[in-house]
């Protein structure tokens, strides 16, 4: 029998096939808004694996290909109208020219509205890692029309693991050198820490945020593991922040949450789902609850009416919060 595909938010079993809402369903009331910069920004936003094909799949090779093969141009336009129409005003992406395209279309000749913050990390010249690189990029990304822009965590780790850290820095000036909101992404806590101690100029930040209580989670030892590993091999072992099988994205989210609410910058979380481990409802209310200003989430265009309204239903629930919101 073949195994189960993980959804992005909540699965969808065959007998309730049929009653899958369209995507263009509209649920009643607008998701909760908050500010980075000047921006205003659902706190729910709609993140980019699913139709990048970028999917954290842990050991189930097919699902990338069968997103791809779900996700036509034409199935990612009708999302970005789903969001819309739900009121997920923002959508967040790193570089890539296809996504590029599409949503610059969206906007520009479907009468979009949506938000778009974009991670600089591939270009026409390749991986952009250095500044010279973004010095190229950011001006490029700027005239397609982005509202904001931050350094993604597959450099941010690296560096600060290289003892390069000052050079995030350099790359947030190059960026509120063009106007924009600025940010720092990261799947390790050393990273924020790293900015606020050092003082860097980040605007907002956007941090992996899960709870561990999922079947598929890591076991206290492989935790363990991972952290020895890190502090063994802190220069080489980036990846003991995050694992595909165990599958997790936040090893420490306890002390993460502790340690954001020092910080008062907006936070986006993400892999708040654990890739598809945590159903929506659960894994909202652990990030907005534990101090989450805003979430990412790659979602499905079946998906999106059901989750926009767990995000409002969870935020209209909460009535004190051990972070304050920021933004």
């Amino acid at each position: 029998m073949a195994a189960a595909v993980p959804q992005a938010a909540h699965a969808v079993t065959p007998a309730a096939a049929s009653t899958v809402p369209s995507s263009a369903a509209k649920a009643a009331g607008a998701v909760p808004m908050g500010k980075i910069g000047d921006l205003d920004l659902s706190r729910l936003m709609l993140g980019t694996n699913h139709i990048t094909f970028y999917m954290h799949s842990r050991d189930l090779r097919y699902v990338n290909d069968l997103s791809r093969h779900y996700n036509s141009d034409e199935k990612i336009m009708e999302t970005f109208a789903a969001a819309e129409a739900n009121g997920v005003n923002t959508f967040m992406t790193h570089s890539e020219a296809k996504i590029e395209k599409l949503f610059k279309e969206y906007r520009d000749k479907r009468g979009g509205k949506m938000k778009w913050i974009v991670a600089p990390w591939i270009s026409s010249e390749g991986t952009v890692t250095d500044l010279a690189g973004y010095s190229r990029t950011v001006p490029q990304l700027v005239d397609n029309g982005v509202d904001a822009l931050y350094v993604p965590g597959m450099l941010t780790g690296p560096l600060v693991n290289q003892d390069k850290g000052a050079l995030i820095g350099e790359m947030l000036n190059v960026i509120k050198a063009a106007g924009l909101p600025a940010g720092v992404a990261s799947h390790g806590l050393d990273v924020i820490q790293f900015c606020e101690k050092a003082k860097i100029p980040a605007d907002f930040y956007v941090k992996t945020f899960h709870h561990l209580k999922y079947p598929t989670a890591p076991r206290l030892e492989e935790l363990a593991k991972s952290r020895q590993s890190l502090e063994r091999y802190p220069r080489g072992d980036l990846k003991a922040d995050y694992a595909e099988v165990p599958g997790f994205w936040c090893g420490n989210p306890e002390e993460t949450a502790e340690f954001m609410k020092g910080v008062a910058k907006p936070w986006i979380a993400f892999k708040v789902m654990a890739a598809g481990a945590i159903p929506p409802r659960d894994a909202f209310r652990y990030a907005y609850s534990n101090g989450a200003d805003f979430i990412l989430a790659g979602m499905f265009d079946f998906q999106i009416a059901e989750d926009a309204q767990i995000a409002r239903d969870v935020i209209a629930s909460l009535k004190t919060r051990p972070r304050p919101w920021c933004g």
